[in-house]
């Protein structure tokens, strides 16, 4: 296909810290060799972005600062012009950018796990490289994600991180139609897992103390619970879960996991940050316990999973709340810090 022309100039959105922003204009990037160019299609907000990035205070000098790039890894498009050496890709195809570009050779990018890259090279989009929070984005072919014509630009951009990080915590756990499954933390990542598990086979419940996710939770048929042993036992017949997850990174859910699972149970801990403590021997040992840790997914996964929601006929969309316009970046990053969205995204026509 005939490569597209694009303007002189794009907008990016470049973060400041201090949950200050600006949109600013930059030049129209051309790609490498292995790279493509897309015109972004919708670009989603992550939560993790708002305590690496947009409230951060400083950043430390060395490889990992944040040096004004433009912000956003959840980006979804389609080429508009291809580099050299991009066979199996063509100009017009829709694409979702798995968002860390690792070096290529170490063992975990040669399983697909660029998250976990650690070769030097590695680079995050919108931290380390200009991220999808713009008009046009230059991505290597090894992260790029074809979709399928069932999904949703928007549906896709909530896949390059939210819904793979949901897909790949269940695989950790197994996660069937045997289960019944506790999620505690029905932020964005949280109702993915739900959404994942649901489509599974599983029979979902949550525990989500703020007003406005819990009134999402009950908009998407999720069980709520009580964040105690009583009202855990209840809802299981006495047995406890099969799977629980803690999306939220707080201590207390992460303990109630812990409570809440039943003998020879399986927890996994998804939400970033914060801490937990607990007594092994009863709360893991004497119970069987198996206790995962799951960070993203793999690109194998990714390809996989959007294949799979093809089939389960499941839009991610449906759990975005607010959309808004690049040049409203501002509006939506104040409002998404405020905890009490759904999923945030910018999309363009």
């Amino acid at each position: 296909m005939e490569q597209i022309a694009a303007p002189e100039k794009r907008l990016g959105v470049v973060m400041l810290g201090k949950c200050n922003l600006e949109v600013r204009l930059f030049d129209i990037p051309s790609p490498g060799y292995g790279q493509v160019r897309m015109k972004v299609k919708a670009s989603t907000l992550c939560g993790s972005d708002l305590n690496l990035i947009y409230r951060k205070e400083s950043w430390k000098d060395g490889p990992g600062k944040y040096c004004g790039v433009v912000a956003g890894h959840e980006p979804c498009g389609e080429i508009d012009q291809l580099g050299d050496g991009c066979d199996g890709f063509e100009v017009g195809d829709r694409c979702i950018v798995y968002h860390i570009n690792g070096c290529g050779v170490c063992q975990d990018c040669r399983m697909g796990w660029h998250i976990s890259c650690t070769g030097t090279k590695r680079k995050a989009y919108g931290y380390q490289r200009d991220g999808g929070h713009s008009d046009y984005i230059i991505a290597d072919i090894q992260n790029l994600v074809k979709m399928p014509k069932f999904l949703t630009f928007v549906d896709g951009a909530m896949v390059a991180c939210g819904v793979g990080t949901a897909y790949a915590a269940c695989l950790r756990a197994q996660v069937s139609g045997r289960d019944r499954v506790l999620i505690t933390g029905l932020g964005p990542v949280g109702l993915c897992i739900a959404l994942i598990a649901r489509a599974s086979g599983a029979e979902v419940y949550g525990v989500e103390l703020m007003s406005e996710r819990r009134q999402q939770a009950i908009a998407h048929n999720i069980t709520l619970i009580e964040s105690n042993t009583e009202a855990a036992m209840k809802a299981t017949d006495g047995k406890g879960f099969e799977v629980c997850f803690d999306a939220s990174g707080n201590s207390q859910a992460r303990h109630f996991c812990l409570e809440a699972a039943r003998r020879w149970g399986r927890v996994v801990y998804v939400g970033e940050g914060g801490n937990v403590t607990f007594s092994p021997s009863p709360m893991l040992l004497h119970k069987q316990i198996t206790l995962h840790g799951s960070w993203v997914c793999s690109m194998a996964q990714m390809e996989d999973l959007v294949e799979l929601l093809a089939r389960w006929q499941l839009h991610p969309e449906i759990l975005v709340t607010h959309k808004y316009r690049l040049k409203d970046a501002a509006t939506a990053y104040e409002l998404f810090n405020t905890g009490k969205t759904g999923k945030v995204a910018f999309i363009w026509d």
